[in-house]
């Protein structure tokens, strides 16, 4: 009896044990299914990882952002490159040219006495500036006497300065003198002014349009004539002798007024006391700039309505796809990209830089992340008091001008949106020197900053390194005669193939190993192949006599999407187009 009654004692022990595992597994169950109804989806996790990483991304560079298994880690230097990031590559082979040929004849051979022409300027400095240049070229064109040009007193920019208070008048004249006849007002007429006949002519005039146009109206007519809202007036190819003589007037003519000139050299030399080398960033994030663009930047809701509002100011702007906007490199780099792309070039935190910029949207916090990533920053504000700058402060073109001289004379100079500034500092900075002058390629940048939180830092750098060949400010980056003529002025940078052909074959000497003792003792000059990129991605130029139709690396990989302020403007708004010529 005992047997039975110990076998069922056991088994009844064992029903309750499963049933207490079965009870606790049911409350197990239970406890996942709701955690898991609680937790957010994976894709939702990442999602909030992006998020974060946008809004809060430098508040601490360097702590790591994660996503998934990569790690995007900024760090504080900028690596070790094998490649000098202060100097362009071959630049000691090409020089700014621009003297006067044996075959054009001077001033006083071919000016007519009854010929003048004036001119009134549009926009802000630097649109006005081309206006000035183009204008010595067209009265050459017509062989008339020019009228120093009359600034625009009246557009968007405000500004009641005159000629002399920006420019050096009387060096204009005299510099310009064997090259056409310049005076400072039209004479009298019979003891009376002389108000000459306005008209306009077309955007990128030929020499024929302004000899079948304007010169009728001068000989036939008034004798003296004055071309209105003059901006982009002139075409962009001319004879040889006339594209040297824009080149005359817009890098050694064209001097700022001695009060500019010298607070200019006093903003530099402040830079320079801070540190040996500085780059310079022209920056446009102004909120008018970024309405007109209908790019996203992120911030939401409050920065769509905000400038929508904006937006609604000209009726003739249509509603854009932010996206497709990107896409087509047609949005402004924000700062903290600017940022990112600096570093990724190799720019360390201990970098100083100078910021060119009018006011910017979201003020403090949109700066912030460019700041994190480079302490050292400045500009005429910061490094210049209010009683010095009291004499520019009222007049937007007197302070354009400071921040060009400034941007000018930075070892190398970045921007972060193709404007009228930028693209008459990238052609200037060619001419004297070809100093490092950056442009965002940013149709390839777009995406890499998008997905920038799913890949490594060594990685992204490598990606920015490769999209930005082409846009650097090398020689030969771009085709002679593309683009325009104030940004890549082709018939005034001439090479020293002496100098070049030498540096080529001591190259391919050490290369062989066949250099002799006297050869190794000579300077060291970088060549073709002694840069940081694959010998095989390096585009390869064909040469100048080459058919017109050829389509060249710099066209065919890296062609900058970010069109000009300019060739975007509607024309239906004169205020727009005023407020983004610079």
């Amino acid at each position: 009896m005992a047997l039975p009654r110990r076998r069922n004692l056991s088994y009844n022990r064992f029903r309750s044990l499963v049933k207490f595992i079965s009870a606790i597994s049911g409350v197990l169950l239970i406890l996942f299914a709701f955690l898991s109804f609680l937790a957010p989806s994976p894709n939702e996790s990442q999602h909030f990882h992006l998020r974060h990483h946008h809004n809060s991304f430098n508040a601490v560079v360097e702590d790591p952002v994660t996503s998934g298994d990569s790690v995007f880690h900024v760090p504080s230097s900028g690596g070790k490159l094998d490649r000098d990031i202060w100097s362009s590559r071959n630049a000691k082979f090409f020089y700014g040219c621009s003297n006067v040929s044996a075959k054009f004849a001077k001033a006083e051979a071919v000016s007519r006495p009854t010929r003048y022409l004036a001119i009134a300027t549009s926009g802000g400095l630097n649109q006005q500036r081309t206006g000035i240049t183009d204008a010595v070229v067209a009265a050459r064109i017509l062989n008339a006497t020019l009228v120093v040009p009359k600034l625009d007193q009246k557009s968007f920019w405000k500004d009641a300065s005159n000629f002399s208070e920006i420019f050096d008048v009387d060096w204009f004249i005299s510099s310009l003198s064997k090259d056409v006849k310049i005076i400072k007002q039209l004479p009298k007429r019979g003891g009376k002014s002389w108000t000459p006949y306005t008209m306009r002519v077309p955007r990128k005039c030929s020499e024929r349009c302004y000899q079948n146009r304007v010169l009728p109206v001068i000989l036939k007519r008034h004798h003296a004539v004055q071309l209105n809202k003059f901006d982009y007036r002139l075409a962009n190819k001319l004879d040889t002798d006339l594209q040297k003589l824009r080149c005359r007037v817009n890098y050694h003519a064209l001097k700022f007024a001695d009060p500019i000139l010298e607070m200019g050299k006093t903003l530099v030399h402040r830079m320079r006391m801070r540190s040996k080398r500085y780059i310079a960033l022209h920056l446009r994030f102004e909120p008018d700039m970024l309405a007109f663009s209908g790019c996203d930047y992120g911030g939401g809701e409050k920065e769509r309505n905000e400038l929508g509002a904006i937006r609604k100011r000209w009726k003739t702007l249509h509603k854009n796809n932010p996206d497709k906007q990107r896409r087509q490199g047609k949005c402004p780099l924000t700062p903290e990209e600017v940022g990112l792309m600096l570093r990724a070039l190799g720019y360390g935190s201990d970098v100083h830089i100078y910021v060119a910029s009018g006011e910017v949207y979201g003020g403090e916090e949109t700066l912030r992340p460019l700041k994190s990533l480079f302490p050292n920053f400045y500009s005429k504000d910061t490094i210049a008091t209010k009683e010095e700058l009291a004499p520019f402060s009222s007049f937007s073109s007197r302070m354009a001008a400071l921040d060009f001289i400034v941007c000018d004379e930075s070892d190398v100079f970045v921007t972060n949106n193709n404007g009228n500034m930028a693209r008459i500092l990238a052609g200037r900075r060619k001419y004297f020197g070809h100093k490092p002058t950056i442009r965002p390629n940013a149709k390839k940048l777009y995406r890499l900053f998008l997905s920038r939180s799913n890949m490594t830092w060594e990685a992204f750098a490598s990606r920015v390194r490769t999209f930005q060949r082409g846009f650097m400010g090398e020689p030969k980056e771009v085709r002679p005669g593309r683009g325009e003529f104030h940004e890549n002025p082709s018939a005034c940078i001439c090479e020293d193939s002496e100098a070049r052909e030498k540096a080529t074959t001591y190259s391919r000497g050490k290369k062989n190993g066949k250099l002799d003792d006297s050869s190794r003792k000579k300077e060291v000059i970088v060549s073709d192949d002694q840069n940081d990129y694959d010998d095989n991605d390096e585009p390869r130029w064909p040469d100048l006599d080459d058919d017109e139709n050829q389509v060249w690396p710099q066209e065919k990989l890296h062609y900058n999407g970010t069109g000009s302020d300019y060739d975007a403007v509607i024309s239906d708004e004169p205020e727009l187009e005023e407020m983004l010529s610079d």
